[in-house]
């Protein structure tokens, strides 16, 4: 993302792809089902909903952005990097988390609708993914609505 415009890609945001090369990243017990992402000032919020154990729960974190356009760093040394979007219908982030001496990356594919999982980023989200190794199309969850509905 050249100049990653703040203002639109703030919302509401489901997942519908993860890809890492990480087992453990795609074994998570809590799994993130959307997210609600908002701006303001140089700090993005992002309001996370996870599915754990047949539950929702709901997180809220606040991140500062850096240098370079589209990547916040978060408490708990991580990163988000937005890495494409078209702001209305899809976004990919690459989400970096440092744990014992480790970078572990994820990539997220996003999309703003509960229904619509083969968009125009889905090629995109592959193409970017075809060397990762492990795939993962996320479950539908009653976490994501529940997200969507208390936010509207």
């Amino acid at each position: 993302v050249q100049d990653l415009d703040l203002q639109k890609i703030t919302g509401f945001w489901q997942e519908v792809g993860v890809a890492s090369n990480q087992n453990l990243a795609l074994k998570t017990p809590k799994r993130l089902e959307a997210l609600f992402l908002t701006w303001s000032g140089d700090q993005l919020t992002v309001r996370a909903a996870y599915s754990s154990s047949g539950s929702c729960d709901t997180e809220n974190i606040v991140g500062s952005g850096t240098d370079v356009s589209g990547k916040f760093v978060f408490p708990g040394n991580r990163e988000i990097h937005v890495i494409d979007t078209d702001y209305k219908h899809y976004a990919i982030l690459q989400l970096t988390l440092r744990w014992q001496g480790k970078d572990f990356r994820v990539l997220k594919y996003l999309t703003r609708s509960l229904e619509d999982e083969d968009g125009p980023g889905f090629w995109r989200f592959r193409e970017l993914t075809t060397d990762t190794g492990l795939y993962l199309v996320a479950r539908h969850g009653r976490c994501a609505k529940l997200l969507k509905e208390e936010l509207i």
